[in-house]
């Protein structure tokens, strides 16, 4: 069956990150005395940052931490604030290899280009901008985990970007991402393919007790995918 659209992960699939989001929510996580290890910021990748966060102050916050709405959304505002800075300013930012010449070969083909994400519209809108693909024309729709009612590993974001490519059969869909919560977002939405990125935050290992159906070192790989 035809592809129609292909719906990728941002930081770690698309997007260069060096740990980099980890390291920030380790950063504010810490301002707030509930000290994490990268190890157990990369088991929330993929996430909502809200989700994440309240994860990790349930595992590693004391008995003095509560999971209270405002508590999760405080620290979640600074963690906006900080990756915000992050992608304005760090020279670092950028996108992976092969990205722009694969959306341009997607959207040559007609196939539609998307792209979803835990983050808040807030962190992307400056991420977007400064990568320039909508400026571009590379990419067709982006949703953001804030403009759903249920981010990863639900289906919702998969569907929203359906709806906006007037899509209704999800087997004609690709999900590509680096993080067990992307392909379970993928299977969840019925995607007739889930594509694990194995340079991110995942291991091999990790993705394949998934069962994507199949895996890559770089995005320029699901062009075979799909022929």
């Amino acid at each position: 069956m035809q592809i129609q659209l292909v719906v990728f992960d941002l930081a770690g699939t698309t997007v260069k990150d060096n740990r980099d989001v980890h390291r920030v929510l380790k950063h504010v996580l810490a301002e707030y005395n509930v000290h994490i290890t990268l190890k157990d910021a990369n088991e929330v990748m993929g996430l909502p940052k809200p989700v994440a966060i309240r994860e990790l102050i349930n595992k590693r916050g004391s008995d003095t931490h509560v999971t209270a709405d405002d508590f999760v959304e405080e620290i979640h505002n600074q963690f906006v604030r900080e990756m915000i800075f992050f992608y304005e300013t760090n020279p670092s930012v950028g996108e992976k290899e092969g990205v722009t010449e694969t959306f341009q070969k997607l959207r040559e083909r007609g196939i539609k280009v998307g792209v979803d994400t835990g983050f808040s519209r807030q962190i992307i809108q400056p991420l977007l901008a400064r990568l320039g693909w909508k400026e571009k024309s590379l990419i067709d729709y982006s949703v953001t985990s804030d403009e759903v009612s249920r981010g990863r590993p639900f289906p919702d974001l998969i569907l929203e970007l359906m709806k906006q490519a007037g899509i209704t059969d999800a087997r004609r869909v690709m999900k590509v991402g680096d993080t067990a919560s992307d392909i379970q977002e993928g299977k969840a939405a019925g995607c007739g393919i889930t594509v694990g990125i194995t340079t991110g935050a995942f291991t091999v290992a990790e993705l394949m007790k998934e069962n994507p159906t199949h895996l890559a070192r770089s995005v320029s790989e699901i062009l075979n995918m799909i022929d």
